[in-house]
C-alpha cells in the first residue's frame, strides 16, 4: 500500500471511527441510563430527548406525587394539617431532588428543606389561583431560584385559602443523566486512545518496519558489510527505496568484487611480467659481463654475444609495448580508425608478411582466399593486423612439431567475414579451452621461460574484435594443433531512393 493512501485511511480513521463509536456508545449509554432512571425513579416512556431535557426529566420525576397531592387536596384536604402525613410526603419527594411547601393564606406551614435553601423560592412563590397560567410541567423560576414549581390549590376545612408546592431543584441533574456524561466522556477518551494505538501499530509496522530494515542495511553498508539481501516487503514509496538501497548495495558488491579481482590481476599481472623481464634482464646481464671480462674473445663470440643482448631487449620492449597496450584497451583509450577495407586485398597483405616472417623461422604457411573480389568491412587496418599476428606469434610459442604449419583462410558466411588460423601446434586441453581469451590465462601453469608472455595476448584479441563488433572462438585437439576463428562483419552501402 502506498504511503499516500496509507496517509488518507489514518486520516479517515481518526476521522470516523471516533465518530461511529462515540454515537454507539452514546446509544447503548443512554439506553442503559433510561433504563435505569425508569426503575429507580419509577417513571416510564424515557427518550433521549428527556435526558438532554433536564427540566423535562424533573417534571416526570414528581409527576406521580403531583397527581396524588392534587387527588388529596380534592378528596381530604383536612390531612394538608396533618405534620405527620406533611412530613412522610415530603421525605418521598426528597428522594426525587425535590421538596413540599404548604402555605395557608399568606402564612408557610410546612418547608420540607432548610430555609436558607428555600427562600429565593419563597419570594417568588406565584399567588392562590394562580394555576391557570401554569404549563403541565409547572412553572420555572430562574435566577438564584432555579427551581421548577408545581401547585395544588385548595381550601382548608375553616375555608382559608391554601396552596400546595412541589419544588424540584433544577441546579443539576439526577444522578444517572450525570453518570451518562461522565460515561460518554470515557468512551470518547477509550476509543481515541484505542484508535491512535492501532493507528500507532499499524504505521509503525507499514513505516517504522521498513526503515528499521533499511537502517540496518545502511549501517552494514557502512561498515563495509556488503553480503545480506534487503527484501522489500511491498510496492510502495518504502518498498521501492527498499529496492533502491538494494540495488545499491548490489553495485557496490559488484565494484567491491571487481576491484578485488582487478587488484588480484594487477598483482597477478606485475608478477608476470616481473617474471618475464627477469630472464632477458639476467641473458643480457650476463652477456654483458661476458663482454666485459672479455670472454667475447673474438669477432665473432662478440658478434653472438651483442645479438643476443639485442634480441632480449627486443623481448622486453615487446613485453612493455604489450603492457602499454593492455592498460589502453582496459581503459577504452584505443583511438580506432576504422576504414572500408577491401577483404581480398587487405589479407593478401597479411599473408605477404606473415609468409616473409614464417619463412625465416623456418614454419610452412599456406593462405586460402574464398571471399568475392568486391567483399568490403569496416575495420581498424593496425589493430585487425595486430590481432592476426597476436594469434601467429602464439602459435609459433607453442608449435612443438619439428616442421611448423599455420594457415590463413578467409571465407564468406553470409553478413560476415570470417577468419581462420590453423597450426599443428601441441593443441590446447579441453579444460583450458574455455579459458583462454580470459587476462592473465595460460594453459602453462609451470611458467616455462622459454614460452614468454604475460598472458593477456588472447585477452587483448579479444577485446579488438568484439569493439570491431565481431567474435572470436577456437577448436583445438591436443598433439594434433589449434584453429582460431573470428568474425568481422561486412560493409554493405544502402541505397539511397530518389
Amino acid at each position: 500500500m502506498k504511503l499516500k493512501t496509507r496517509l488518507i485511511i489514518a486520516f479517515l480513521t481518526v476521522i470516523l471511527i471516533p465518530i461511529v463509536l462515540t454515537v454507539m456508545l452514546a446509544y447503548l449509554f443512554g439506553k442503559y441510563q433510561m433504563s435505569a432512571i425508569e426503575k429507580t425513579y419509577e417513571i416510564t416512556g424515557m427518550t433521549t430527548e428527556n435526558l438532554s431535557n433536564s427540566v423535562g426529566v424533573m417534571s416526570r420525576l414528581t409527576e406521580r406525587f403531583y397527581k396524588e397531592l392534587s387527588q388529596m387536596v380534592e378528596e381530604n384536604p383536612r390531612q394538608m394539617e396533618d405534620a405527620t402525613f406533611l412530613e412522610d410526603f415530603n421525605q418521598n419527594l426528597r428522594r426525587k431532588n425535590a421538596y413540599l411547601l404548604v402555605r395557608k393564606g399568606h402564612i408557610l406551614v410546612y418547608v420540607g428543606t432548610a430555609m436558607e435553601d428555600a427562600q429565593p423560592v419563597i419570594d417568588r412563590l406565584p399567588g392562590y389561583g394562580d394555576t391557570e397560567m401554569m404549563s403541565e410541567s409547572g412553572i420555572y423560576l430562574g435566577g438564584e431560584a432555579q427551581a421548577l414549581v408545581k401547585q395544588v390549590d385548595f381550601l382548608y376545612p375553616d375555608e382559608k385559602e391554601g396552596s400546595a408546592f412541589v419544588v424540584v431543584n433544577v441546579n443539576g441533574v439526577i444522578p444517572e443523566v450525570e453518570r451518562l456524561y461522565m460515561e460518554v466522556v470515557v468512551g470518547i477518551v477509550v476509543v481515541l486512545i484505542l484508535t491512535a494505538a492501532v493507528l500507532i501499530l499499524w504505521i509503525y509496522r507499514g513505516v517504522m518496519g521498513p526503515l528499521g530494515k533499511m537502517q540496518v542495511a545502511a549501517q552494514n553498508i557502512k561498515d563495509g558489510n556488503l553480503d545480506f539481501e534487503l527484501k522489500a516487503e511491498a510496492d510502495d514509496e518504502l518498498g521501492k527505496l527498499c529496492q533502491s538501497l538494494e540495488e545499491m548495495r548490489m553495485r557496490l558488491q559488484d565494484n567491491a568484487e571487481e576491484k578485488i579481482r582487478f587488484d588480484k590481476e594487477n598483482k597477478e599481472l606485475i608478477s608476470n611480467i616481473s617474471h618475464d623481464l627477469k630472464t632477458p634482464v639476467t641473458a643480457i646481464k650476463g652477456y654483458a659481463e661476458g663482454i666485459m671480462d672479455g670472454v667475447a674473445d673474438t669477432p665473432e663470440k662478440m658478434e653472438r654475444y651483442i645479438r643476443t643482448i639485442y634480441n632480449k631487449a627486443s623481448e622486453m620492449d615487446t613485453l612493455i609495448n604489450e603492457l602499454t597496450l593492455y592498460t589502453k584497451i582496459d581503459t577504452n583509450r584505443i583511438p580506432y580508425n576504422f576504414n572500408t577495407l577491401s577483404v581480398e586485398a587487405y589479407f593478401e597483405d597479411c599473408a605477404e608478411d606473415l609468409s616473409v616472417e614464417l619463412e625465416s623461422r623456418g614454419v610452412e604457411f599456406g593462405y586460402f582466399n574464398y571471399v568475392e573480389a568486391d567483399v568490403k568491412i569496416i575495420a581498424d587496418a593496425e589493430q585487425v593486423k595486430r590481432v592476426v599476428h597476436n594469434i601467429v606469434n602464439n602459435s609459433l610459442k607453442y608449435m612443438d612439431k619439428p616442421k611448423g604449419k599455420i594457415n590463413l583462410r578467409v571465407k564468406d558466411v553470409g553478413d560476415f567475414v570470417q577468419v581462420e588460423l590453423e597450426d599443428n601446434g601441441r593443441g590446447i586441453a579441453a579444460k583450458d579451452l574455455p579459458n583462454i581469451f580470459d587476462r592473465f590465462y595460460r594453459t602453462d601453469a609451470s611458467r616455462n621461460s622459454s614460452k614468454g608472455g604475460s598472458g593477456i595476448g588472447l585477452s587483448i584479441v579479444k577485446k579488438i574484435i568484439e569493439e570491431h563488433g565481431g567474435k572470436i572462438w577456437a577448436t583445438s585437439r591436443e598433439d594434433t594443433g589449434t584453429t582460431m576463428y573470428f568474425v568481422l562483419r561486412k560493409y554493405q552501402e544502402v541505397p539511397i531512393y530518389e
